[in-house]
């Protein structure tokens, strides 16, 4: 649990240019009324084809909305979220 309402899988630790430091989840979920997002930390970039099988879903930066999960192709979420998982390991190795 990171909060509240956040689930998350892994975490990483990350500095910023101004020294800013952290510690957040490498993947994670939280539901909110409307709908479930889904934080994909690595970002969205290059999952095009993913993102066009997924199904009805919208993104912001580093995450996808879905408003029925069962709407969604499990198969092309866990492609996302399998890559995503790759990308962090190599930027925030453990």
């Amino acid at each position: 649990m990171w909060g509240p309402v956040m689930f998350g899988y892994g975490s990483y630790e990350y500095v910023y240019a101004s020294g800013r430091q952290g510690r957040f989840f490498r993947c994670g979920f939280a539901s909110r009324s409307r709908e479930l997002v889904i934080y994909v930390m690595s970002g969205l970039a290059g999952l095009e084809q993913e993102l066009a099988r997924l199904g009805p879903h919208r993104t912001g930066k580093s995450c996808l909305y879905i408003k029925r999960l069962g709407a969604i192709e499990m198969e092309a979420l866990e492609h996302i979220l399998a890559h995503s998982l790759s990308v962090m390991a190599e930027r925030y190795p453990e």
